[in-house]
Parts: structure tokens; C-alpha cells; sequence
């Protein structure tokens, strides 16, 4: 591969790309529910959760020891999306592109919706990161055919796998897609069967959890299908893959048709075929349409160094600048609406335009004031200093005495988050907090967040006293109320404790009769 001048450009845009994912979130924005669950995994380490693979916890001690500032959080996905960056450049450059192939991948990149998705602390940053990886080992094994390739492909799918196991539909689409090829060869290689080995040997300790707690991402999956993917439809699906990059879709379009047309790019066909294999799967699986965007930066690597090819000579050459152009203009026309640049009452005037766009539709299948991703980011940090409020209203001899109770994952982890170290910890009879019953032996007053009381909650005690509820009218958790429940039921702690352990046996298909 011969040796770039300009080597400052690459730097700058790395920076660039870390710099903005800073701009565009406004301070009048919480982090998102599911960020203060990951976050919370750090604290609980582990080799396997309900709701994701290890690697999120092993990204969130690396927060905490930054210091757990939101700035932090921020970060990670910031890191993730600039490391994304990195291999779209060195894949353009091994598919045959020039500098101006890789500045426009770069800013194609750059300037696109993968900065709403590099923005929050979640698995789908570094899934994008890792297949991208695995293309870029198995297009590099295609051009070179030496062993190392498949040795980190291997790595890219087994660490892929700690991550998300949304990989393993990757694979799937994947295998169908080289056998459809000349590629098939590749199957008959003994350096190919290196990369399952090693990916498989990655996995293991993953794997052992799910086998000794009885494969809990089943329940997950399960309830994922009845509450969430249920609402996704064929239409919708496209719909998004279209929307999501519609700014660049010149790029990743037209990379389809050159893995076709275009005889440089004929023995990477498979790239082609894997991309609609994966999204068949997710329109039959009814796969959230955020779960396919990892096999966009290929495409836009492949799409560069084509319109470099096309724009080489003549005046196809003034195509060049605009080209460079298109992404960044059209993207800043829609800024102030698909990011959390505004607050939320300013987005209402804009609240024409994203119905338009869709941007209202929730996993619910209704239109809302917010994005949800955006309604997911209010409201917690004033949920959290009502919580502590209450706890402070409480005699100190009842303080060591307490359980924290939300109704939900987001509820305990901001909890969690904005009081570690003022007050014990919060759980929730959900996600993975089931598992985090702690360890107390009396129990005489109770911190319950619930929009009401149940039944239960009223039956057991004898003093419920509101302390307030998230008023903001476009955060999600709007209604949400904090109650202190007093003078309690004896054998309360030990009921409490069965419904942990009763919610875990349901994740893992047990009953009470498998119990050890």
C-alpha cells in the first residue's frame, strides 16, 4: 500500500467527528434511560447479563475511573465512532481509493445519522465498530489471502459477540452471501476455519454464563418480541434503512450497484449479497431497524473509491466538490431536529417537520412531543433529587434499614447514577436488577417509585407519604411519584426477597421446584 501525504488530514478528522458528538446534545438533556443501565453493569461485574453481553460493563469501569462525569459517558461512543472512522479510512485506501475517496468517507461519515447513534452510551456504537472490523478483515483475507486476516477476523466476530449478540445475524447473512460467490473457495482454506475458532473461544466465557443461568437472553428476546418488535413492520423497517441515511444515499446505493458493475470491486460480491441476506432476516425477525446500520460503513467505503473512479477525468471531475458537499449541507438542514441541539420546547415548533420525517414514531407504534430517544433524556436527574430527598427526610436510625424500589431499569440507574454514595442502592423487579437484591437483614421503611402505590404497597404499610413526581411534560417518566412507605408489615423483606428471586427464575425458565 503506498505511503498518503497528508497525513494531517486523518487526525484532524478524527478530532472533528470526537469534537461534534460534544455539539450537538444540549445541557438540557439527561443521559438516556439505557445509558444509566450500562453504567450501572460496572458495578456488578460479570460475564453476562439479562440484557447484554459483559462488554458494556467493561466500558462503563473504564467511565467510572475517568470519573463518571457525563462527560465521560460521552466518550465512549465518541471513541467508538471515531475508531469506526479510522477503519472506513484504511478500507478505502485497501479497496484502491485516493486521498478524495477518503476524505469523502470520511466526511460521508462524519455527516451523517451516525452521529445520533455515537452519541449515547449503548452496545449499538461498538456493534457498528466490530462489523465494520469483520468486513475490513475479510476483504483484506480476499485481497492478501494471508492468515493473519482470518486471525482477526476471528477476534473482530468474538469480541463482537461480548458486545451484542446482534452479530451473530451478521454471520448469517454472511455465510449464504460467499457461497452465493466465486468466494465459496474460501471454505476450503484452512485459515478460514481460524476466525470461528477464535471467535468461538472469545465467546466461551459468555456462553458458560448463559448455560449456568439457563440462557436468560431467551426471556429477553421474548419479551423484546411481545412489547417491542411486535410494532415493527416490513415497510417501516425499509423506511428507516432509507431515512437513516438518506443524506448519503448516493454512497451506499451506489456501492451496491459497483459491487455489481464494477469489475475491481467483483471479487467482494459477497459484500453485496450479505447486506440484503441481513436485511431479509430483520424484516422476517421483525429485527429493529437500528440493528443493520453496522453494514452501512462498508458500503460507504465502497461507494467512495467507485465515485473517485467516476469522477477521475472530464468534467465529471466538478462532480468532486459536490459530492463532498451534499452530506454535510443536507445534514446541517436537519440538525436542529434530529439531534438534541434545542431543548425540548423549542423542538415544538419543529414538531411539523419531525412528524413528517417520522421522527415521533415510538416502539409503541404512536407519535409523541419528543423523539423517543430525546424523552428518554428527561426528567431523571429531578427524579433522582426527589428520591434523595425523601431518604433525607428519614430518622438516621432508619437509614441502614432501607430498600430503594423503582418500577423500571431507567428509574434505578439514575437513581444510582446521581446518588451512589448518598443513599443505598436502587433496584427494580426488571432488567438486571433482579439480580442485585441486596443484602440487608431488617427492613423498616420502603422508597417506592411508581406513578401509585399498588395494593400490595398500601397493604404492607402503614404510612405512605408523597414526596413529589417528575412534572416535565416531555419526559417519558412524566408522572412518575416518590413515596416513603412506613410502619411496615413484618415478613415484608422476605416476601420482597421471593419476588427477586421469583422474577430471576422467569428469566432463566425455572420454577420454584429447580431451586438450589
Amino acid at each position: 500500500m503506498p505511503v498518503r501525504k497528508n497525513t494531517w488530514i486523518l487526525p484532524v478528522l478524527l478530532c472533528l467527528k470526537i469534537l461534534l458528538q460534544y455539539c450537538i446534545i444540549s445541557p438540557a438533556y439527561d443521559l438516556h434511560r439505557d445509558e444509566y443501565l450500562h453504567l450501572d453493569l460496572g458495578n456488578h461485574p460479570a460475564w453476562g447479563y439479562l440484557s447484554v453481553p459483559p462488554l458494556s460493563a467493561l466500558e462503563a469501569i473504564f467511565i467510572h475511573w475517568l470519573g463518571n462525569g457525563e462527560w465521560a459517558v460521552h466518550l465512549v461512543p465518541a471513541l467508538f465512532g471515531a475508531l469506526t472512522l479510522l477503519v472506513i479510512w484504511r478500507l478505502t485506501a485497501a479497496l484502491g481509493g485516493r486521498l478524495y475517496a477518503q476524505v469523502l468517507a470520511a466526511t460521508a461519515f462524519i455527516f451523517s445519522s451516525f452521529l445520533r447513534v455515537n452519541m449515547l452510551f449503548q452496545p449499538v456504537s461498538f456493534d457498528i465498530l466490530s462489523w465494520t472490523l469483520v468486513y475490513y478483515c475479510l476483504i483484506q483475507y480476499i485481497r492478501t489471502e494471508k492468515s493473519k486476516w482470518m486471525i482477526w477476523l476471528g477476534a473482530a466476530l468474538g469480541i463482537s459477540f461480548l458486545n451484542k449478540y446482534n452479530v451473530v445475524f451478521l454471520v448469517a447473512g454472511l455465510l449464504p452471501a460467499l457461497l452465493l460467490t466465486p468466494q465459496r473457495v474460501l471454505f476450503t482454506r484452512k485459515h478460514f476455519w481460524y476466525a470461528p475458532g477464535i471467535a468461538l473461544l472469545i465467546a466461551l466465557p459468555n456462553l458458560v454464563w448463559q448455560v449456568q443461568h439457563n440462557f436468560p437472553v431467551v426471556h429477553h428476546m421474548r419479551e423484546l418480541s411481545k412489547t417491542q418488535l411486535v410494532n415493527v413492520t416490513a415497510g417501516g423497517f425499509i423506511i428507516d434503512q432509507l431515512m437513516f441515511l438518506a443524506n448519503v444515499i448516493f454512497l451506499w446505493a451506489g456501492a451496491l450497484v459497483a459491487l455489481f458493475l464494477y469489475a475491481p470491486f467483483r471479487p467482494y460480491r459477497a459484500v453485496a449479497w450479505s447486506f440484503f441476506f441481513v436485511i431479509i432476516i430483520y424484516i422476517v425477525a421483525h429485527g429493529k431497524s437500528y440493528y443493520a446500520f453496522g453494514l452501512y460503513p462498508t458500503l460507504m467505503a465502497f461507494g467512495s473509491v467507485y465515485f473517485e473512479h467516476l469522477f477521475q477525468a472530464g468534467r465529471q471531475r466538478y462532480w468532486r466538490v459536490a459530492w463532498l458537499l451534499i452530506p454535510v449541507a443536507l445534514m446541517i438542514r436537519v440538525a436542529d431536529i434530529v439531534f438534541p441541539i434545542s431543548s425540548p420546547a423549542k423542538l415544538q415548533t419543529q414538531h411539523t417537520r419531525m412528524q413528517r420525517l417520522g421522527l415521533l414514531h415510538w416502539e409503541d407504534g404512536k407519535d409523541h412531543l419528543l423523539p423517543q430517544d430525546f424523552a428518554d433524556m428527561q426528567g431523571w436527574h429531578d427524579m433522582a433529587a426527589l428520591a434523595l430527598s425523601a431518604y433525607r427526610k428519614l430518622p438516621d436510625s432508619v437509614k441502614p434499614n432501607i430498600l430503594v424500589i423503582c418500577g423500571n431499569y431507567g428509574q434505578a440507574g439514575a437513581l444510582n447514577y446521581y446518588n451512589r454514595g448518598k443513599m443505598p442502592e436502587a433496584i427494580a423487579y426488571n432488567a438486571d436488577y433482579a439480580y442485585w437484591f441486596p443484602k440487608i437483614d431488617t427492613l423498616q421503611a420502603i422508597i417506592l417509585l411508581d406513578d401509585e402505590p399498588d395494593e400490595l404497597a398500601k397493604k404492607v404499610s402503614g404510612s405512605i407519604v408523597k414526596e413529589g413526581e417528575v412534572t416535565n411534560a416531555y419526559a417519558r417518566e412524566q408522572g412518575t411519584a416518590v413515596f416513603t412507605l412506613t410502619r411496615l408489615q413484618p415478613g415484608l423483606l422476605e416476601l420482597l426477597r421471593k419476588k427477586a428471586k421469583a422474577t430471576v427464575n422467569e428469566y432463566e425458565g425455572r420454577n420454584s421446584k429447580t431451586l438450589r
